[in-house]
């Protein structure tokens, strides 16, 4: 299985989280990591997006079609990213495009088992693939890129 996860492009700041819109510079952000990851990503993943418009406005420059979960809005535990994705028992590849911390807890406990946050920054994409190793499912990274690095 292929997990990536997108953390948001950079968004305003405001009162109604859900309502906050990406900035001139996030959209910047969004299409930038937009046009490295299309290619990349595999004919058939599942995209699932939180309903907060940042999350929403960043996916679009994707141009592809997605699932709004609002299971995975701001807030969202770990565990609850992972069933949706149906981490690691999915065949298919999953991008999740949503929120810190969660997505770094989503990291941390696939990558290292440790009930902790990594910070992943916005407009971030960490791509990570399951392995049957030996009657284990194990993890490896495969990227964690930052639009500036574009």
């Amino acid at each position: 299985m292929e997990l990536i996860l997108w953390r948001h492009a950079e968004a305003e700041d405001g009162w109604h989280d859900m309502e906050r819109a990406l900035t001139a510079k996030g959209h910047k952000q969004a299409e930038k990591m937009a046009a490295w990851l299309k290619p990349r990503l595999p004919t058939h993943t599942h995209i699932l997006v939180s309903p907060a418009k940042r999350t929403q406005q960043t996916v679009a420059a994707l141009g592809m079609n997605f699932s709004t979960l609002d299971e995975i809005g701001p807030g969202a535990a770990p565990q609850t990213l992972l069933r949706a994705a149906g981490w690691p028992e999915e065949t298919e590849s999953v991008l999740i495009v949503g929120h810190q911390p969660t997505l770094g807890a989503v990291a941390a406990l696939v990558l290292a088992q440790q009930d902790i946050s990594l910070t992943v920054k916005k407009g971030a994409v960490w791509w990570i693939s399951s392995k049957a190793r030996d009657d284990e499912t194990q993890a490896v990274l495969r990227a964690a890129i930052s639009p500036e690095l574009l």
